[in-house]
């Protein structure tokens, strides 16, 4: 055993200079070691970043565009389903079906207004019966776009046109329509907007800086463009010309003279497509100048960072120093002061040094404190308990029943001394304390006894005297009253009046109580030492189902930040 001790002892003394060694570096060595654990690794990852930024910025160049795209056009495919919608609304009109067209044209006028769309409804040769840019009645030609007409007749579904020039409207338009099955006179709704209001769409959504935008048909025709695009609306696009290549794709074109990258959405519900552009050299020159910048970027870091190193490990050093010397003070008890450190995280060590010193000294003064604290409870006790052996000779006829009564007093103090012990200052609850003195007398049926009051808290004479009353009231509860095997009840009620606790023990029996002349240590403690000690008016009324007592003690009594008496005023001695 003493070898093997001896073997395990010799590592562990090995390792001991080792670690004090590690733990004596000063903390500009580990400041110098975090910048090169923290600039090396940066490097490496910057030289590799170079190779391929340009494919990662690209990459995000691309997909912030895709996304950009497709939200327009979503949005406008929105418009155009929110369009079928209401073409299938009012192909279920009963006016409709009526044949009621001028009542039909007026609801349908209304419905739209501030939409920015129209209703026509076109008979089997594709003629307007009414159009709502028009008054009803107001000569109307043939529809401008007889080929998709013809298309959705066919089709039965509803279908989108490209863009046209509009008779009526006199501006580009297009249309969206349904045909209306079951009806003589209408063969097709159709619902029309003018192009420009759906310029709207293109510009509600942020694209990257210098790139452009446009809404074009199946047919590449210009339905809406960005502000500077330098497009009208019916101009055709000359970019994206085939729909080969998959539209999620970026395609490099010659446009105006210069190379340009495309992307596109395309649209299922219409075959429209939004097709955005941009110049390679606004997409490659931040890129550029991104690198250029890094590298710039990265020798001044360097310099920065063993600078602030260097600076950083001498604000440490000095304040480590001074948490030192305020530990050695605290650990000689002497005060110690927060002082105001550069680094956050040693101003909060001072701080709690300081928390600790302040600490220590109310911990002193604290046990002085419970120390005499300690010292008049026990006076006070002891006095209570030798009024207690007095009073309870008094009324003892032989040593057993003396010993007996004596003993359980003892146990009710007790009871309510465990409770002060455990609340302390705050004072022990009216409410506790009542049940803990009732419980070794209550009888198994809980229904007979009846508790309530609001939340008092009771001082330290309070509660002992309180504590006593309640033993003295439950041990005769049990002898002459409510525990009795007769079966009664027993109501304990306190309320709160102005400046006094109102207490009161009521007793229910099956059979009137007989009257006593002899007064015991119960009636002293619940006449003499509630009445005298407390302050309080206390009646007793005996009726013929039971008794009842009444205590009225001063509020200012009770009070658990009021300080008890010297102990020869309890028990009335």
């Amino acid at each position: 055993m003493t070898g093997s001790s001896q073997n395990i002892a010799q590592p562990a003394q090995r390792e001991r200079p080792r670690r004090r060694l590690l733990r004596s570096l000063p903390v500009a060595t580990y400041l110098g070691a975090l910048v090169l654990v923290i600039l090396i690794p940066a490097l490496v990852v910057s030289l590799v970043l170079i190779n391929r930024n340009n494919q990662a910025q690209e990459e995000v160049v691309r997909s912030l565009t895709n996304a950009t795209v497709q939200a327009v056009g979503q949005s406008v495919e929105r418009e155009i389903a929110g369009m079928v919608t209401t073409l299938r609304v009012l192909s279920t009109s009963e006016l409709l079906k009526a044949a009621q067209f001028r009542e039909f044209h007026d609801r349908a006028a209304t419905a739209l207004a501030g939409t920015g769309a129209y209703l026509i409804a076109l008979d089997g040769a594709f003629d307007q019966m009414l159009n709502t840019r028009v008054p009803y009645g107001a000569a109307l030609s043939p529809t401008s776009d007889p080929a998709t007409a013809a298309q959705a007749m066919q089709r039965s579904a509803p279908t989108v046109s490209g863009l046209f020039f509009g008779r009526t409207a006199s501006r580009w338009v297009f249309n969206v329509l349904l045909q209306v099955p079951e009806n003589e006179q209408v063969s097709l709704l159709v619902l029309t907007q003018n192009a420009e209001n759906l310029a709207g769409a293109l510009q509600s959504r942020q694209l990257p800086a210098g790139w452009h935008a446009a809404l074009v048909d199946s047919g590449n025709l210009v339905v809406a463009a960005t502000p500077d695009a330098g497009f009208e609306t019916g101009n055709v696009l000359p970019m994206r010309q085939t729909q080969d290549q998959p539209p999620e794709e970026w395609q490099r074109e010659r446009f105006d003279g210069q190379q340009v990258v495309t992307a596109e959405w395309r649209s299922a519900l219409s075959g429209w497509r939004v097709i955005a552009w941009a110049s390679t050299d606004a997409v490659d020159r931040p890129l550029g100048d991104a690198l250029l910048w890094l590298a710039a970027w990265g020798v001044i870091i360097a310099l920065a960072a063993a600078l602030l190193a260097f600076l950083i490990a001498e604000r440490i050093g000095i304040s480590v120093r001074g948490l030192r010397r305020d530990a050695q003070r605290l650990g000689r008890g002497e005060p110690v002061a927060a002082k105001a450190y550069p680094v956050a995280e040693i101003a909060e060590v001072s701080r709690a040094l300081a928390d600790a010193s302040a600490s220590r000294q109310a911990a002193d003064n604290e046990v002085r404190f419970l120390m005499r604290e300690v010292a008049h409870r026990s006076k006070n006790q002891m006095t209570v308990i030798a009024a207690m052996a007095r009073q309870t000779a008094r009324g003892a006829d032989d040593v057993p029943s003396y010993v007996q009564s004596f003993e359980r007093r003892i146990q009710g103090l007790a009871r309510s001394t465990d409770l002060l012990l455990n609340n302390g200052r705050a004072g022990v609850a009216l409410e506790e304390l009542v049940e803990s003195q009732i419980a070794p007398f209550s009888p198994p049926d809980t229904d007979r006894v009846d508790v309530s009051g609001p939340a008092v808290r009771l001082n330290m004479q309070a509660a002992q005297i309180l504590g006593m009353a309640v033993h003295e009231l439950s041990t005769n509860a049990v002898k002459y009253g409510a525990f009795g095997e007769g079966g009664g009840t027993l109501s304990v009620r306190w309320t709160l009046s102005g400046e006094t606790l109102d207490f009161v023990w009521h007793e229910t029996v099956p059979q009137a109580l007989t009257a006593s002349d002899r007064v015991g240590f119960g009636t002293t403690v619940l006449k003499s030492m509630v009445g005298h000690s407390l302050g309080a008016v206390v009646e007793r009324d005996c009726h013929e189902t039971g008794m009842e007592w009444r205590f009225s003690i001063p509020l200012s009594a009770i009070d658990p930040e009021q300080m008890p008496p010297p102990p020869g005023s309890l028990l009335g001695e």
